[in-house]
């Protein structure tokens, strides 16, 4: 940095603290490595060729094919569109010359560059967003009008484009003090998605949802025996309001510690008791093996490992994108446009691991259980009210998958029934 204040070299044309920087690069992403195939249940029980046709009907068959090639072509057109955008960025000085127009301090120009940036991609993709919530309408997904689609749309970007400022603002100011940047930016990085993760449920959530605790009765009471008996201190079963936005089934558990919480849909509250109870097993066995705290655990890292490679790519990448340094604000362009291609190329990895994780909860569930009858009627259910893709292709699987499909799921339960001496459904 300049004595005068003024954005000047940020350390990253330095070839000894470049070296020190790969260094650390490696030996971080061995030990993320080393944690993400040490918590990932590779071994999980699998069922043999998954057959669609022995559960659903010609007619579930098809219309999962038709909403599923209705919704391919504007998912293709949504990636495509957020790969060329965020290449722009990376690759040409546009970024740069869009948010050199901007005055005022490096901090506000910083923030509102964020903003900028954010706001462009975002009416770029917001025609697409109405296609698929049309297609949703179409096929009885989507319950929302118009304004309360928007709505939620423009909260999901707002926390978005603030956490995002956020982590800028800190990235910026550590550059323009340090030369070797990337290391408190890498403990930075590391803190802010465990802080994140603890938050995010009491914060954040709130503002999509209404909850509430399960009201008294016979599943509540069951579905917190079944938590005791498992030995998972669960703080409490909430009900979500998803009605209002959707048709579709869910259930998830977010947090840990004490913000752990298992989040039921109200649309679930429809099925039978067991079936709830199955699909609420399922979250016992992500909070039974601390699949929250692991994830937490391995995002941080990547954080971290993220910030080590910014460090390492943004000499090369910032005289293409027309920037001094990081410390120039005009490069929060580069950096967005950075961080979402390596959002992208991680996808497949972390569906690959979270697949194998849904693989172990549904397992927990049926050891918990010991009923793989209730269990495919719970599946088939789903895969029906949200009209799931039965055979997705190899690439769909890859790119965005992050369970295993219904078929295979429910050949998981045959094959954990036959294990298990149970009668095959």
């Amino acid at each position: 940095m300049k004595r005068d204040g003024r954005p000047g070299g940020d350390g990253s044309d330095d070839p000894r603290l470049r070296r020190q920087a790969a260094v650390a690069l490696v030996l971080l992403g061995l030990v993320t490595l080393a944690v993400a195939l040490f918590s990932t249940p590779w071994g999980v029980l699998t069922g043999g060729a998954p057959d669609p046709a022995r559960d659903f009907s010609g007619q579930q068959i098809a219309r999962s094919q038709a909403f599923d090639a209705a919704a391919t072509l504007p998912s293709y057109l949504s990636l495509g569109l957020t790969i060329i955008v965020a290449g722009v960025l990376v690759a040409t000085p546009f970024g740069a010359i869009v948010l050199g127009r901007l005055r005022g301090p490096w901090w506000l120009r910083v923030i509102l560059g964020v903003v900028v940036i954010t706001a462009l991609a975002e009416v770029i993709r917001w025609p697409l967003g109405m296609w698929v919530e049309t297609l949703l309408r179409d096929y009885g997904l989507s319950t929302q009008d118009w304004a309360g689609w928007a709505a939620d749309r423009l909260k999901n970007i707002g926390v978005e484009t603030f956490l995002l400022a956020l982590m800028l603002l800190a990235l910026v100011a550590l550059a323009r003090k340090f030369r070797r940047w990337w290391i408190p930016a890498a403990m930075g990085a590391f803190a802010l998605t465990v802080v994140a993760s603890f938050v995010y449920p009491v914060v954040f959530e709130p503002l999509f949802n209404d909850f509430t605790s399960m009201q008294q009765g016979p599943l509540r009471t069951n579905l917190l025996a079944m938590a005791e008996r498992d030995g998972v201190p669960v703080e409490d079963v909430l009900v979500a309001d998803a009605s209002r936005r959707t048709t579709a089934l869910n259930a998830y558990v977010s947090g840990f510690g004490a913000t752990r919480r298992i989040v039921v849909y109200d649309t679930l509250l429809k099925a039978p008791q067991s079936e709830v109870e199955l699909v609420v097993a399922h979250e016992l066995g992500h909070a039974k093996y601390n699949d929250v705290l692991y994830g937490t655990l391995i995002g941080a890292l990547g954080a971290a490992l993220g910030a080590i490679l910014l460090y390492l790519l943004i000499g090369p990448m910032r005289r293409r994108a027309g920037v001094t340094s990081i410390t120039d604000p005009r490069a929060v362009g580069v950096v967005m446009g950075l961080m979402t291609l390596g959002g992208l190329i991680l996808g497949p990895a972390q569906n690959v691991i979270s697949r194998h994780i849904e693989a172990r909860a549904d397992v927990h569930a049926l050891d918990l259980t010991k009923d793989p009858v209730t269990f495919i009627a719970m599946q088939k259910r789903l895969a029906v009210t949200n009209i799931s893709d039965l055979s997705p292709d190899a690439v769909e699987y890859v790119l965005y998958a992050s369970h295993p499909s219904s078929p295979q799921r429910i050949a998981m339960a045959r094959a954990w029934a036959k294990l298990n001496g149970v009668p095959v459904p």
